[in-house]
């Protein structure tokens, strides 16, 4: 009986002993992701110098465009704009208004068809130099004196992000001005087990080549980076860090593992108990 008795408790020990070593595992990977989920932890050492600058996003293929033209006298600026005037009631009758702006969609070539001066050249221009042009284009026409006001809306601008965050989104952009943190944000943040060291972005140019970015919202040296702000169709990813990956391998076996030493200890305590006595 001695035996047996010596037996649960050395049972008790080893199963103690693995508690307490799986305790101090957990502990110990907590103060590493506390360490991990600081954005920007070197902030106050670096110079953001480098970071100056007013973003003006470039237009690229496949981009959808709204331009309107504005004159003084309406009628001559009536052949620049691209309007729907006939729209087909609930009815199934054609109904007239004033109608509604139709866009214009960038071709692979970087061109779009501009009512009366037909293909323009528009692929990496900013808004404003792209509304400079249609203004020059078009002054042969006008009365002299005349001074159009003409307004381009890139009316597609929008990110994704997807990965280790509150909720993966396609986020629009009407300001056509959007920051990392500002699109994570409207994604809900990083979850604790988002890597934060390593954001991936992946971003395509106007010849369709594809990019990937690492960046870090650790280092404050982000903020000077050219990728703090995003282009049109940017794509983000969050990684799920080592914490997570690995909760992922052991998946729902720590459960069970738990619930075995649960077992256990309660049959040794038993066991010792009615030895014992």
């Amino acid at each position: 009986m001695q035996k047996i008795l010596d037996i649960a408790q050395y049972i008790m020990k080893k199963l103690l002993f693995s508690i307490v070593v799986m305790t101090i595992i957990m502990m110990t990977s907590g103060c590493q992701i506390s360490k991990e989920v600081t954005y920007f932890q070197n902030i106050d050492s670096i110079s953001l110098a480098a970071s100056k600058m007013l973003y003006d996003a470039k237009i690229m293929p496949k981009d959808m465009l709204t331009i309107t033209v504005a004159t003084i006298n309406p009628e001559a600026s009536a052949p620049f704009n691209l309007v729907v005037r006939n729209q087909l009631s609930s009815s199934g009758s054609l109904s007239s208004g004033q109608g509604s702006l139709q866009g214009y969609l960038v071709d692979n070539d970087g061109n779009i068809e501009f009512p009366v001066l037909g293909t323009l050249h528009v692929v990496g221009l900013t808004k404003t130099e792209c509304q400079n042009l249609i203004k020059q284009k078009i002054a042969p026409y006008l009365a002299k004196g005349e001074n159009p006001v003409v307004t381009v809306r890139l009316s597609s601008y929008r990110v994704t992000v997807i990965g280790e965050v509150g909720r993966s989104a396609v986020i629009p952009v009407s300001t056509e001005k959007m920051s990392i943190l500002e699109c994570l944000a409207q994604a809900g943040d990083l979850g604790i087990y988002g890597r934060r060291s390593n954001i991936l972005l992946i971003r395509e140019d106007a010849t369709g080549e594809k990019h990937a970015v690492r960046l870090n919202l650790n280092d404050a040296n982000l903020l000077n980076s050219p990728y703090y702000y995003l282009q049109q169709n940017d794509v983000i990813y969050v990684e799920p860090n080592k914490v997570k990956a690995r909760n992922a391998d052991i998946g729902s076996s720590v459960t069970i593992w738990f619930s075995f030493v649960s077992i256990l200890t309660s049959i040794s305590t038993l066991l010792v108990s009615i030895l014992k006595n």
